[in-house]
């Protein structure tokens, strides 16, 4: 396959749930994919080598710390070309705010946000060459209205959803756009420290009745992907009408 024209793409997050889902789709989708994690290593490099083979495109692994701007520049040192950047790396640890502790607040803090911003920052100039490119930051519900005992994760997406209108403004003019998606209750390892009836209540709650995919989520950021470049600066919510 002539791959001078394939679409780039980098995912971070990737070993699982979500963000091997949106992986998995832009694979389908046509795209050479750098997938990045944290420590699932052995996941993610299994994951890359059967989107390879299946789908016929270039697929790398990388896992690190994507809250430190050593490694994230060391990423980015040889690439040359971005067409979309997914940032869905995430961590969240339910408990009273009273409770939580210096270095779990700083985790989260680091994990959801400064990663984002290292990226974002390293990105930039990379799309800036081509003056195309999208950017796609996963957010949650929980960014606007907020979740009691997910103080930290909530004020994490909430910052999430305030850089990608700012950033919006800013790369507007030069043919990038930045958008947010922001899920609800997905059917994700994440969730599996509720019951089976903390669940059912919450199924109660959702219009839909249900929890949402992961596959969902990324046929969304797929069709963000191949969405005009006048709809930026966007957070939008997939949530079955839940919020």
């Amino acid at each position: 396959m002539n791959t001078k024209h394939r679409p780039i793409a980098i995912v971070t997050g990737a070993s699982r749930g979500i963000g091997a889902a949106i992986a998995a789709q832009l694979a389908q989708d046509g795209y050479d994919l750098l997938l990045c994690c944290r420590k699932n290593t052995e996941l993610l490099e299994n994951a890359a080598k059967s989107l390879q083979q299946e789908h016929n495109v270039s697929v790398t692994a990388r896992c690190g710390d994507l809250g430190d701007p050593v490694f994230v520049s060391d990423l980015f040192r040889n690439i040359s070309r971005l067409d979309l950047l997914v940032n869905n790396a995430g961590i969240s640890k339910t408990g009273l705010l009273q409770d939580m502790t210096d270095a779990e607040w700083l985790e989260q803090m680091n994990t959801n946000v400064n990663s984002v911003f290292y990226l974002c920052r390293a990105a930039i100039p990379v799309m800036l060459r081509e003056h195309t490119g999208r950017i796609i930051n996963i957010s949650s519900v929980w960014g606007s209205v907020g979740a009691s005992m997910e103080c930290a994760y909530s004020a994490s997406k909430g910052s999430i959803d305030a850089l990608t209108r700012s950033l919006a403004k800013e790369l507007a003019p030069s043919g990038i756009a930045v958008n947010a998606v922001a899920p609800g209750f997905i059917d994700t390892e994440m969730n599996d420290h509720l019951s089976a009836e903390e669940k059912e209540m919450l199924f109660a709650e959702i219009p839909a009745g249900r929890a949402g995919t992961p596959e969902e989520v990324a046929s969304l950021v797929s069709l963000l992907a191949k969405a005009p470049v006048y709809l930026t600066g966007q957070i939008l919510r997939i949530d079955g009408g839940w919020i």
